[in-house]
């Protein structure tokens, strides 16, 4: 698993840096998080490409399961993609009403889930 660091206003965002699936299951997301608290960081950027599309099909319960593990170990996360390729109303709402919140974004690229997750 290899991350980039990006340090803002004295906070640090650890960026998952990886073309492959890497988040399975919430246990996998633990890990990622335990690895970023390990080295300073609360805050975390995901690509979409890198979760289980099970996390897309809100039926499954993954994205509830891995987003109450963030909540838990109070930890801010960027997801970056292009969610309405899913054509799902139920994530489209999702996708909203994590975006209206302070903790879990989902973001087009970079540049906007740095700048969420800087302030």
């Amino acid at each position: 698993m290899k991350t980039r660091a990006h340090e803002i206003s004295g906070l640090m965002i650890t960026e998952l840096v990886s073309e492959s699936l890497v988040i399975q299951n919430a246990q996998d997301a633990l890990d990622m998080m335990a690895t970023a608290m390990y080295e300073g960081s609360k805050r975390l950027i995901w690509y979409e490409h890198q979760l289980n599309p099970e996390f897309f099909d809100l039926k499954t319960g993954l994205a509830g399961e891995i987003l109450q593990k963030v909540s838990n170990y109070q930890t801010r996360l960027a997801i970056i993609g292009d969610t309405a390729k899913y054509q799902s109303n139920s994530l489209n709402a999702f996708v909203i009403e994590c975006n209206r919140g302070n903790q879990v974004f989902f973001c087009a690229g970079l540049e906007p889930a740095l700048k969420k997750l800087s302030s």
